[in-house]
């Protein structure tokens, strides 16, 4: 079985919803990003352990937080070393708009994890009005308005991020093999 781990971020706790759901798919716990955008030694030593990294974050103003932003430019190091290249990882993001420009998270997590050198995860998932009802294919789009809590984010939102959590899984446990 691969170990997978889920990394995040969330101003508000709507993308921790998504976190957990990705998790509960995957078969781990999430791993938050605190609000100065820091992880503890024992956090990375979970990501360097980790057979696949999942990321998330929030959409705010076209981009993910700067919390995120401040994780990923601690990485250089994992790039220097190379300690992440092979891993299996993919994404997921929140926002309140149903663009909201969350594609340009999405393809920030796919950039970061090509110059580390790991192997993106795609979501197959058809548009069915359920799963993946936003019809991203990059990874995980969830959406909420701008004034709904996190338990209004959509089952079906909720739905897709399990299983992409899931999938990540199994790619990362097909590559291990």
């Amino acid at each position: 079985m691969a170990k997978v781990a889920v990394v995040y971020h969330s101003g508000y706790g709507h993308t921790q919803r998504v976190a957990q759901f990705v998790a509960e798919g995957a078969g781990t716990s999430p791993i938050a990003i605190d609000a100065e955008g820091n992880l503890t030694p024992e956090q990375w030593a979970t990501l360097d352990a980790a057979d696949a990294i999942i990321m998330g974050s929030p959409t705010y103003m076209g981009m993910a937080s700067w919390q995120f932003k401040k994780f990923a430019d601690a990485t250089s190091a994992k790039w220097m070393s190379g300690a992440w290249k092979d891993k299996v990882a993919g994404g997921f993001t929140c926002s309140a708009s149903p663009s909201g420009d969350k594609l340009s998270t999405l393809q920030y997590f796919i950039t970061l994890a090509m110059q580390l050198g790991m192997v993106w995860v795609g979501q197959p998932a058809m548009n069915d009005g359920n799963i993946n009802r936003i019809g991203s294919n990059s990874g995980v789009m969830a959406q909420v308005g701008p004034t709904s809590p996190a338990a209004d984010i959509p089952q079906g939102d909720l739905d897709t991020a399990k299983a992409y959590g899931a999938r990540v899984a199994a790619m990362a446990a097909k590559l291990r093999a």
